[in-house]
């Protein structure tokens, strides 16, 4: 493992103004937004849909840093041929590859879930990496609930994180750490605080222990923020200062950047949450995006499966990167959007 090539790499994936385009949905996640646009989800659709994508230049030039691949994706060519991986690298974006392979319930633990895919992942590794994968994903999904999280759920996921990260770096590809708290109950913003605090101070006391280079990964947390159905929500600002307060109290400097995923969040909440804890700044590390629905909801609905549509769906794709880019620097402003629309 060359640290120096991992950390190249990993502030390459949070460069200033950019962010990470999660474009890693499995087989299932892709057909139900298929489905809501009325698309068959073939495997013709879904490279047609992804190569859209990757040839929006505006977008991936100037604020993708780098994409998350699906299994499927990062062996496809695209209509003429081209490898989609050389289209990501053509753009000066980074490819990198999903590498869990979804939840199973945990054993003992009703209601949790552990991730699948520590099994085989070391003779994996080196095949993306020769396909040009230089980043990894593995996500570990924690639920809020009645007598839940477990102690258990927390330590299995956080142990299985740091495996994986331990793994990737071995193969010289930097880890995306992705504990994901989230947001589907009705517990209120200092609960989520609460269980995101010990499922990150968790997941870092792993990667120590695991010997992971924190140099070398990028951490892809949850917010700070209430459930979908709690009926307090937290405002703009107040989820911002909580989760700035939660990071500073959780993760190294060491770390270079942490990309947060969307969650559920509206395209523009993900936006102004983003944008604010930028302004609060001082930050050791870069906060910046790694977005699926956040970037993607919009050129999906624009495109409706209809090669006539693909213009349409590439702007609505670099508006969404353009307004992310600009609140990774705590530049946005809510009339930007309203610019667009009108």
């Amino acid at each position: 493992m060359n640290l120096a090539d991992l950390n190249k790499v990993a502030r390459a994936m949070v460069a200033p103004g950019k962010g990470i385009l999660a474009a890693d949905e499995s087989s299932g996640t892709i057909k139900k937004r298929f489905d809501a646009i009325k698309v068959d989800s073939t495997e013709d659709n879904r490279r047609d849909y992804r190569e859209l994508l990757f040839r929006a230049k505006d977008a991936m030039a100037n604020h993708i840093s780098g994409v998350i691949l699906y299994d499927e994706t990062i062996w496809q060519k695209a209509k003429d041929g081209t490898p989609l991986v050389k289209l990501i690298e053509q753009s000066g974006a980074i490819p990198g590859i999903k590498v869990d392979e979804g939840t199973k319930p945990l054993p003992g633990c009703p209601g949790e879930l552990i991730t699948a895919g520590l099994d085989g992942l070391p003779t994996r590794l080196p095949k993306y990496y020769e396909q040009g994968a230089r980043f990894a994903k593995w996500r570990a999904v924690i639920d809020i609930g009645q007598g839940i999280p477990s102690y258990a759920a927390i330590h299995t996921n956080a142990h299985a994180l740091a495996r994986y990260a331990a793994l990737c770096q071995a193969a010289s590809i930097v880890p995306i750490v992705e504990p994901e708290v989230l947001m589907d109950g009705d517990h209120d913003i200092e609960r989520c605080y609460e269980v995101t605090e010990f499922m990150l101070k968790e997941t870092f006391q792993e990667l120590y222990v695991q010997r992971v280079a924190l140099e070398g990964m990028i951490l892809k947390p949850n917010m700070a923020i209430a459930g979908k159905k709690c009926p307090k929500q937290a405002g703009v600002q107040e989820v911002a200062e909580k989760t700035v307060k939660l990071l500073k109290a959780c993760v190294p400097a060491a770390v270079p950047g942490i990309a947060f995923l969307s969650g559920g969040q509206s395209d523009e909440d993900a936006t102004a949450h983003l944008d604010a804890m930028n302004r609060i700044g001082g930050l050791p590390w870069h906060l910046t995006f790694s977005y699926g629905r956040a970037l993607q909801a919009a050129p999906q609905k624009a495109w409706a499966g209809k090669a006539e549509n693909v213009a349409a769906a590439q702007a609505a794709f670099a508006h969404r990167a353009r307004m992310n880019g600009l609140a990774s620097k705590g530049e946005w402003k809510a009339d930007l959007e309203a610019k667009k629309a009108a």
